[in-house]
């Protein structure tokens, strides 16, 4: 049985099929949805453009259960100029979609992790800090993948008082009782660490946050992504060194 649908989305990957056709996988609210671009090589076809990777947009699909559905067409929602005119931006745009390819394998709750990761996009293509817009979705994700952070007490005791600083190989808070020979952390970066986790992407206009907090929070999230999340990502080991050379 065929279903016709159109759903907004945004292209993953593609995939080459025969000599002229290629293979989209488009992230929807409702998940991911595998297609057929019949023609999409050909010079003369209509989704020769719209088909590729990083592609936002809306999607006229065929929809075929138990097998790939059929991409009919493709309008534009966003066509996300300043992210594909800039190698720095693309290379986030990159990490954000290889670790979002891992999370939709491991959730069925597609809804809100859609619009965080269109959401994320979107202020990157405004050119918002980088850094601070992928660790907020590295901090907001973990809950998808089953080791989400506990931003109300020591991760060693559970006492919701005199936290003194995080710990990424800990897993979370620390308080003065638990504390052993941990760096310290100023304060600042303990309360922006759980305000990255709670604020809603969309309502963020500017991002004013110190060098220091930055790093720190950076830091923090690629020792705690080593430890508990077992994803070893290109895209993200593309990343640290691209920041090891600044």
């Amino acid at each position: 049985m065929i279903k016709l649908i159109e759903v907004e989305g945004f292209i993953l990957n593609e995939i080459s099929y025969g000599d002229t056709s290629k293979i989209v996988n488009i992230f929807t609210n409702k998940g991911v949805i595998g297609c057929i671009a019949k023609g999409a090589k050909s010079l003369k076809s209509n989704l020769r453009v719209n088909t590729t990777k990083f592609t936002y947009g809306k999607f006229l699909i065929n929809i075929k259960k138990d097998k790939l559905s059929i991409l009919t067409e493709v309008s534009i929602i966003n066509e996300l100029v300043n992210i594909k005119k800039d190698l720095l931006l693309i290379s986030y745009l990159s990490y954000i979609v290889e670790l979002t390819n891992q999370i939709v394998k491991q959730t069925d709750e597609y809804e809100e992790l859609y619009n965080l990761f269109i959401n994320i996009i979107l202020k990157l293509n405004d050119k918002l800090n980088p850094k601070v817009l992928i660790n907020i979705y590295e901090i907001k994700v973990l809950d998808y993948l089953g080791v989400g952070i506990n931003f109300n007490s020591c991760s060693k005791c559970g006492s919701t008082k005199n936290i003194i600083t995080i710990n990424g190989d800990i897993g979370g808070y620390i308080c003065s009782n638990c504390y052993t020979n941990e760096i310290i952390y100023d304060s600042k970066t303990i309360k922006m660490l759980r305000l990255y986790y709670l604020i809603d992407v969309s309502t963020i206009s500017e991002l004013k946050i110190s060098n220091n907090v930055i790093e720190n929070i950076n830091n923090f999230i690629n020792i705690y992504y080593d430890r508990y999340t077992g994803l070893y990502l290109n895209s993200k080991k593309f990343l640290k060194d691209l920041d090891g050379m600044y």
